[in-house]
C-alpha cells in the first residue's frame, strides 16, 4: 500500500498547481438539473445514502461498498434500498426498489486501502422495475480517461443531500492501476457517483468515486475501474441471484486506515460508507 501512495504522490507533484476546478453548483431547480435526472440519490437500509446513475432503464451504477452496513460489515438486503432517481428537495422524479444488487466479484470489503481495492470499488443494481420516462435518460459509458484529461462529478453529500450538485470540471491527477486520482470535490455520500467525460459535449460515465483522500493537504477523489468491471458485472448478476457476494477477509473490522509514518503528508481515508 505504501508503495502504491508514494508512486501517485510522485506523480501529482507537476500538477498540483495546475487544476482549473469549477467549484460546485448545488442544483436546486428542475431547470438546473434537467440533463442530470438520471443520477439519484441511492437510501441504504434507512440509515444512509450514497450516488448512483442509471445506465440502463433498469440498472443503476454506484460504489460496492454501498452494499455493505459499516457496523456488522453485512451485505445489505436489496430490499432495504431504494434509487430515487433526480432527488431534489424532498421530491424525486422517479422511486425505485431494488430487485438484485452485485458487486465486482474480486472487490473486498473492509480490507487493506489498496489500488485493488478501490479499482474493484464497483457494484450495479437491477431495479424492481425500470424507469421508462422521457425525462430521465441513462447514461452511456465511456474508456477511462487520461492523466490530465478534464472531468465532471455530480453527487450527493452529507451537507448537500437533498439536491445534486454538479462540479462540471475537475482534472485527472493520475491513473494508476486501474484507479483514476482527481481532483473532484467530494463527501460522504458521494460515494458511487458519476464521474463524467463531456467529449463531444456530451456526458459519458467514465468512473464512480470510490473514495477520498487528501495528498500534501489538497483534497482529491479516487475512482474505480469501469472497462472490465462492467461486463463482470452484468454477468455475475445473471448467475448470482440476489446478492453476488464479495469477499471479507478474516478479522475484517480490525484493519486501522489512517496516516503513513513518514513525512508525506498523505493521509488517505477508508472508503465513505453511507
Amino acid at each position: 500500500m505504501r508503495r502504491w501512495i508514494l508512486n501517485i504522490l510522485v506523480s501529482l507533484l507537476p500538477l498540483a498547481a495546475q487544476a482549473q476546478d469549477t467549484r460546485l453548483q448545488r442544483m436546486d431547480t428542475t431547470d438546473a438539473g434537467r440533463q442530470w435526472e438520471a443520477v439519484g440519490r441511492l437510501d441504504v437500509n434507512g440509515t444512509g445514502f450514497c450516488t448512483g446513475a442509471l445506465i440502463a432503464p433498469d440498472l443503476v451504477l454506484t460504489a460496492a461498498h454501498c452494499l455493505y452496513d459499516r457496523t456488522s460489515k453485512r451485505r445489505i438486503k436489496p430490499a432495504d434500498m431504494e434509487f430515487l432517481a433526480g432527488w431534489r428537495n424532498g421530491r424525486a422524479s422517479a422511486y425505485r426498489g431494488v430487485r438484485r444488487a452485485v458487486a465486482h466479484p474480486d472487490y473486498i470489503y473492509d480490507g487493506e486501502v489498496s489500488s485493488e481495492r478501490v479499482r474493484n470499488d464497483v457494484a450495479l443494481l437491477q431495479l424492481q422495475h425500470p424507469i421508462r420516462n422521457t425525462t430521465i435518460q441513462p447514461f452511456t459509458t465511456a474508456g477511462r480517461p487520461s492523466r490530465g484529461d478534464q472531468v465532471g462529478v455530480v453527487s450527493y453529500a452529507q451537507d448537500r443531500s437533498e439536491a445534486p450538485s454538479l462540479q462540471e470540471v475537475c482534472g485527472v491527477m493520475a491513473r494508476q492501476e486501474g484507479v483514476l486520482v482527481m481532483s473532484c470535490d467530494v463527501d460522504f455520500g458521494s460515494s458511487g457517483a458519476p464521474i463524467f467525460s463531456f467529449d463531444d459535449g456530451t456526458a459519458r460515465i467514465v468512473s464512480v468515486v470510490s473514495a477520498k483522500a487528501e495528498i500534501q493537504g489538497q483534497r482529491v477523489a479516487l475512482g474505480s475501474a469501469l472497462e472490465e468491471a462492467l461486463t463482470l458485472l452484468q454477468a455475475e448478476l445473471l448467475s448470482k441471484g440476489a446478492f453476488g457476494q464479495a469477499k471479507v477477509p478474516p478479522g475484517a473490522g480490525n484493519v486501522v486506515v489512517g496516516h503513513l509514518r513518514n513525512n508525506t503528508s498523505a493521509k488517505f481515508i477508508r472508503p465513505t460508507q453511507p
